[in-house]
């Protein structure tokens, strides 16, 4: 039964993480206005305390560096549903652990909007984005945190019920 619960709550994670993380990316990769706010104002911010190269560098790429992690995430913590695919059709006899995938995905996508929500709060970016007299009324930063957090959750209990599993058998 715990093993069940903790499937069900991983999944419903990993639908809200990879909603977000895939519905940003025709945004990321065509260069739309608000994406290029975002990444310009972060860039600027770089260039004026880190290196201009570093900020130029971001403001040019920095949508195409974050949507492809984006992307990868997302396709990570999906991955079971095709290995479980492969495995029914015959094409592979095992698969990686559910769990171990989880954990990593959950990692990963934590680290994705660590960076997030440090921007949110440490650029001019803020949490509340404004662009063109609009207002994104934080949901950009609430995203983030929220990922921020239930990826990490999920990443721990993933991986403790998998090391539980482990030593069990």
């Amino acid at each position: 039964m715990k093993s069940r619960i903790i499937s069900i709550a991983s999944w419903v994670i990993i639908l809200w993480i990879t909603k977000v993380f895939l519905s940003s990316l025709p945004y990321k990769f065509t260069g739309h206005p608000d994406t290029q706010h975002i990444f310009a104002t972060i860039g600027g911010w770089m260039s004026n305390t880190i290196s201009t190269g570093l900020g130029n560098w971001f403001t040019q790429y920095g949508a195409y560096a974050v949507g492809s992690a984006e992307l990868i995430v997302s396709l990570i913590l999906l991955s079971p549903v095709f290995f479980f695919i492969l495995k029914k059709l015959n094409l592979i006899s095992k698969t990686p652990d559910r769990e171990v995938i989880h954990s990593i995905g959950g990692v990963m996508a934590s680290s994705v909007m660590l960076g997030a929500v440090f921007f949110h709060l440490a650029t001019p970016l803020g949490i509340v984005v404004l662009h063109n007299g609009q207002s994104d009324n934080g949901s950009l930063f609430f995203a983030a945190v929220s990922i921020l957090i239930l990826g990490i959750t999920m990443a721990l209990v993933n991986f403790t019920h998998w090391r539980s599993l482990k030593s069990a058998s």
